[in-house]
């Protein structure tokens, strides 16, 4: 094929070949194979480094280079210092990238094998990735993967880093502290990689999210001056960028704990599924040594080596409460798992109210917030709740219906949007109507009502009817209704799809 008969997008096999070369970690016998014989093969060995001209990459691969390569320096122009660039770092940065690879083009297109060495492995938070992306497209490339450095400090402390359906998360230092601590509560297991400056900021993280005890440290993991230990004890002016900190897998790792080191934490899962989780929750849920509550909704969280689960029916939450105190103290961590959020006709208050016993006041209690049933069919019907709204439960098994009727008047006659859980159960058929009824005395019949049913869950359905066509055989305790004030608007979109909203401003006459 002529140069001219060249496919677009496909690399000339006539030019000189590209690798990405992982080196591994640090300690040249991590070099793989195929990186000693792309090495040996090549007629070009190029390698990053700071302006101080020192490679790390290169010092890896030393011994492996013979006097005959030519050796191309691709020196950053800035690392941590400012910089006059007018487009800052990352200006800098990216006009130096698209220069080294017009320097390594200029080897390819004369026919020269080209090895860009990379320390652990290339496609991994390295710089190789940077001269990938401007010439794999037009040279003939191949990738040689390296240990990585995550792989390494795991082998290096010795414990594992991940097991069974444990979920590791892999995290720049550099992400903002808020980001960091919200995702190291949420994963079962975790590597902070570029620690240097970052690291006080990364310890901050550790400390707010709970984690900072299980946390460990590498330096240089299998490198001179590796240096292992505990996060918390390590000196953040120690610190160099080549270091991770490293939350290994928590299967076989809880701890043995004494009466006075249990707690109740009231978690809510949202209205269905692991979507609806906060990452407050979901750390929450992973650090449990026992799991208490209604078995429908203790069924949404995953299973967990060392964890006991203790389920139950939906009508005792007294009894479940009074067992997760009880399992408190005696040292154990307690999550009571409540639908929701655990504080709107759910779990909190039943915990609360047990806990306020003096045998219990010194365990202690945390009530972590869950998305409500309101919240979540609101917004799949758009925005109904967005002036001011009133909850009611219809459930007369708590409190008698004259107590609801009373509420549901009031509510009404302040032109409040209502949300209305507990609607309806096979044994509760005529309160839906009841409520219709009475609020009908104070809302037009066309008023916008939101049916939602099991928002979240397989069997989803959001529906808008006017008031007068509510019909209380279509409700049932999956059911959560939010009935429209007189302001309360509802129409549908270019596209077909229906939505409710309530505006921001009420008129002043």
């Amino acid at each position: 094929m002529t140069v001219s008969e060249q496919q677009p997008g496909r690399p000339d096999e006539r030019t000189g070949r590209l690798y990405g070369v992982g080196l591994g970690p640090g300690d040249p016998n991590l070099m793989t194979l195929r990186a000693v014989e792309v090495i040996a093969e090549a007629d070009v060995v190029a390698y990053h480094s700071a302006r101080h001209g020192r490679s790390i990459a290169r010092s890896i691969a030393a011994k492996h280079l013979r006097a005959d390569h030519i050796e191309e320096a691709l020196v950053y122009p800035v690392t941590t210092e400012t910089t006059d660039h007018p487009g800052g770092y990352r200006g800098a940065m990216e006009d130096f990238y698209t220069e080294a690879a017009a320097r390594l083009a200029v080897h390819l297109d004369a026919g020269r094998t080209v090895a860009v060495l990379a320390e652990g492995d290339p496609m991994f938070y390295g710089s190789y990735m940077h001269m990938h992306k401007r010439l794999a497209d037009r040279y003939p490339t191949e990738v040689i993967p390296g240990v990585t450095s995550v792989s390494a400090a795991a082998a290096r402390l010795g414990t594992p880093l991940a097991e069974g359906e444990e979920v590791l998360t892999i995290l720049p230092g550099t992400l903002p502290e808020e980001e960091l601590t919200a995702r190291l509560a949420a994963t079962d297991a975790a590597v902070v990689m570029k620690l240097g400056r970052t690291f006080p900021a990364v310890r901050r993280a550790f400390e707010a999210s709970g984690r900072l005890p299980e946390a460990r440290y590498v330096e240089r993991a299998t490198m001179a001056g590796e240096r292992l230990g505990e996060l918390a004890d390590t000196d953040a002016a120690s610190v160099p960028y080549f270091a991770v900190a490293v939350l290994p897998s928590r299967i076989d790792a809880r701890p043995e704990r004494a009466p006075g080191d249990g707690e109740v934490t009231v978690v809510g899962t949202g209205p269905a599924g692991p979507l609806w989780l906060t990452p407050e929750t979901r750390g929450a849920l992973a650090a449990a040594d026992d799991l208490v509550g209604y078995t429908t909704y203790l069924d949404r969280v995953p299973v967990r080596p060392g964890q006991t689960r203790h389920g139950s029916d939906n009508k005792v939450e007294s009894e479940r409460a009074e067992f997760a105190l009880d399992l408190a103290r005696r040292g154990r961590r307690v999550a009571v798992v409540s639908g929701g959020d655990p504080g709107v006709f759910a779990m909190a208050t039943a915990v609360l109210e047990v806990a306020a016993q003096e045998e219990y006041a010194d365990v202690p209690v945390r009530v972590l917030p869950g998305v409500t049933a309101a919240n979540a069919a609101a917004a799949r019907a758009g925005a109904p709740l967005g002036h001011d709204y009133a909850t009611i439960s219809l459930s007369d098994r708590l409190k008698p219906w004259e107590v609801i009727a009373e509420r549901l008047r009031a509510a009404a006659s302040a032109d409040l949007v209502l949300a209305l859980y507990n609607p309806g159960s096979r044994s509760r058929t005529w309160q839906v109507g009841k409520a219709r009824d009475l609020l009908l005395e104070h809302r037009s019949p066309d008023t916008p009502v939101v049916l939602g049913r099991d928002v979240g869950g397989p069997s989803e359905s959001v529906r808008t009817v006017r008031l007068a066509d509510l019909d209380p055989v279509e409700v049932d305790m999956r059911t959560i209704l939010i009935v429209g004030s007189s302001q309360t608007r509802w129409g549908r979109r270019g596209d077909g799809t229906q939505i409710v909203w309530t505006p921001r401003r009420y008129p002043e006459d």
